[in-house]
This record gives C-alpha cells, structure tokens and sequence, in this order.
C-alpha cells in the first residue's frame, strides 16, 4: 500500500482536514479487505472512498488497476472530477453511455490506473476486451443498492466475475437495510454508519402538504412556486413525460425552469443541470433520476408533484435538501383523491388563499462554448477570453463548468447580448468555436 500526501491532496480539493467519516473509511480500509460505507450523499463520501483506491495504486504498473461502478453518468463525472483535482497523477477515464464508445476507447488504450463507469458500458468494454482486467485488484460499487435497483444486476454480476484478481472491495449505500448480493463476494466487510439519525434529520427537514382542489395539479403548483418566490427549487414527477409537460406548463405561466430525466441526450442533461447550479434557473423540475448521485448544494425546497412509489424513494428524494446542518422543506402536493403515505405522519398544510407574484426571473444566463477539456481549454481560458474579447468585468462571470468537448459559463443576463456580439468571430485557443446562449 502506497503512502499518499493527504494535505497535499486537500489543499488540491480547498480543505482543511478530513471529516470523521472520511478518517473512519481511511482506517477501516487499512485494517480490512473489504469495507462498506453508509453515508448521506454530500457528506464527503467520494473522498472517503477515493484515498483508500489511491493507496492501493501502483505507479510501476501502466495497467487499470481499480474499478468504480456507479449507477448514472453524472456520478460518474462527479467522482471523475474529484479525482482529477485530487491531482494525484494516475490517469482516469470514464465510461458510460450518452456519447461515443470510440472515444472511451482511444482513452482505454492510454491504459489508466481507474476506470469510472456504469455496468452497462463497461461490461461492454469487456466483451469487446477493451482494456485488461489482470492488475484490477480495487472495486468500488458506488451506490450499489441504487444500481441494482435500476437493474444493472446481470451487467454487475457479469463484471465482478469477470475481474479475478480483486482483492479489495468497498461499496457505498445512502440506505440503511440494502441487501448485498452473493455474487459482489464480500468478505467480512467492516461496516460504517454515518447515515444521519432520522430524529436529527427531521429537526432540519419540514414536511408540508397542499391541497390541490384540480386532479391536474399543475394549477397548485404553480401557485406554490409563486407562493414560496425565487428559492432554489425541485419539483419531482414520476414518468419523463410529466416531466417535460409539467415544465412546459410553467414556462407557458411565466416560470422560467430547466427539466432533466434519462430520455434526455448527455449535453441535454449537463446543460439543465448546469443551468440550474449556476442560478440561470431556480427550478428543477425531473424524475426520481435525480435523487442519487447529484451534489447540488442550497437547494432550499422538495416538492413532491407525484407521490413517490416508496418511502426510500420519498428520503432519497428529500435527501436533495437539509442537508450539512443547512434547513429544508419538502412539500407533497395531494389532490382530492390522494392521501399521505403511511410512513409520513401529521404535517402542517399550506393554506395558498392569496395572489402571489410571479417570481423575478434570475439574473444570470448560461453560454455554450463548444470547447472542453479535450480542446485543451480550461476555466482560466474562458476568463481571459471573456474578459478580453466580451468585455466583461469578473462579476458578470459566474460558475463555469468544463466537460469534454463543451462547456457552460454563466454570464450576468444584462450583459451576455453585447458580450456575444463582440465574440462572435473571436477565436479561443486559436481556434473558431461556436458560442451560444445554451438551449
């Protein structure tokens, strides 16, 4: 086992120490093969797992050596980001569905020390034999109880008894009594708890009903929203194309907000997600896609516009809000022939008598540039090239997120028309790249 500079890795990452969750993982791993993690999402745990895969990285071999299985793209680039400012010096790719196979696989040749992925794409990239599976020791099931769940059982079992040479597993769940199947081959795991207490949970987290007097429930919820203003909102329906109904509804109300669900294209999904973590939209409206995996912080309300199917589903969902000792509240919207889940005792009922205004639209605006990492361009680049050529100040900047081919910036929405119009045939990186307010 490797020793690996911690400071060195948190002043990469901007922290000061570890939490106690992150140090407990980081012993238990050294005392156990196998480990189990319970642990909120946003408490740290990408961390927790990602020290203990590093120590047991080899720089001498220039094979995978670690494998981390994870139920959606986005906690796929969630970790992958993670690890990419740990700035450990182990290459890493990423593997799942949504873009091109061939890419993954010009990537794979370069022979990375961690492969990222989900179980569909990678079990492909083994039946292909992609990349070797002989120094692959380390393997991570990140939200494993949320991958089997969504099926991935064959893939999953397909891939473990693919692997021969594991001698390391750590899995991750944000559920208290999720089972573990044979074929994952666990060996007297040590098992941490750091799920919150239910009692201590509650004491951050409202639960509120409104009463919808329609079978159609858009009406009330559009109330709703103009009732609790421009707060950073998720409204959570059961099926795509409620989704995308429902967000159509509010648009054509004067409701500015962004949609996301698996239907959706990668750039789709990264665009309504980075629209919504950089204050473009206040409002998220999507299935329960998104109640695993997303570290969205200051998300301030849950507003359930279907019931959900189960109580697990109900905690994963109010899980986006209160959380790190921040307050919040979750709504469920009821029409007449609906009552509250069995699980869900007395709760207070908002009473919505009055007119309310339609919520300010937000002040920021999301740009397109069609350049990424893999252009070689970085968020220094886009705010020199802002800065220079759009003539915006610092504070007409907002968070910039970098993918691979492409990237959003938000741009202050008073200032991005004359910004474009100054760019549209400058060059970044000494190259012509289509910039455009982001769909």
């Amino acid at each position: 086992m490797q020793q690996i500079n911690i400071p060195l890795i948190l002043n990469s990452l901007g922290f000061d120490k570890l939490n106690e969750m992150q140090q407990a993982s980081l012993e238990a791993n050294a005392k156990n093969t196998d480990t189990i993690l319970l642990s909120a999402t946003g408490s740290g745990k990408t961390l927790a797992f990602l020290l203990p895969v590093l120590q047991h990285l080899n720089p001498a071999i220039n094979q995978p050596q670690a494998l981390i299985i994870v139920p959606s793209r986005e906690l796929a680039i969630q970790i992958d980001d993670v690890f990419r400012k740990m700035q450990t010096g182990f290459k890493v790719t990423l593997c799942y569905g949504g873009h091109k196979r061939e890419t993954e696989e010009n990537n794979l040749k370069e022979a990375p020390a961690l492969i990222i992925g989900t179980a569909g794409r990678l079990a492909d990239h083994i039946r292909r034999n992609n990349f070797s599976l002989d120094n692959i020791t380390t393997l991570v099931l990140d939200e494993f109880d949320k991958s089997l769940e969504l099926g991935f059982t064959e893939e999953m079992s397909f891939i473990i008894g693919s692997l021969k040479n594991i001698n390391k597993r750590i899995l991750t769940s944000a559920t208290y009594a999720a089972p573990v199947p044979d074929f994952i081959g666990l060996n007297n795991p040590a098992q941490l708890n750091f799920l919150p207490e239910q009692e201590n949970t509650e004491k951050l987290l409202d639960i509120k009903t409104v009463f919808s007097a329609d079978k159609d429930k858009v009406p009330a919820l559009f109330k709703l929203i103009c009732y609790l203003g421009n707060r950073s909102t998720i409204v959570f329906c059961n099926h795509r194309d409620a989704v995308e109904r429902t967000s159509n509804m509010l648009k054509e109300k004067g409701i500015l907000n962004v949609f996301y669900h698996g239907g959706m294209e990668q750039q789709e999904r990264d665009s309504a997600l980075c629209k919504f973590r950089n204050g473009s939209s206040n409002l998220l409206i999507t299935t329960d896609l998104a109640s695993r995996g997303l570290d969205i912080p200051n998300i301030r309300y849950i507003i359930h516009f279907h019931l959900p199917n189960t109580e697990d589903a109900f905690i994963h969902r109010n899980g986006r809000t209160a959380r790190m000792d921040a307050s919040g509240t979750a709504i469920l919207i009821l029409s007449a022939q609906e009552k509250l889940p069995d699980y869900i005792g007395e709760v207070e009922n908002i009473e919505l008598t009055g007119e309310y205004p339609v919520p300010e639209k937000p002040k920021w605006s999301t740009l397109f540039i069609a350049a990424g990492k893999k252009d070689k361009v970085n968020k220094i680049d886009i705010v020199g090239f802002l800065s220079k050529k759009g003539q915006l100040k610092k504070e007409d900047i907002g968070i910039i997120e970098v993918k691979d081919f492409f990237s959003f910036v938000a741009v202050r929405k008073t200032k991005v028309g004359h910004a474009l119009e100054l760019i549209k045939h400058e060059k970044i990186k000494n190259k012509k790249v289509k910039i455009e307010i982001a769909r």
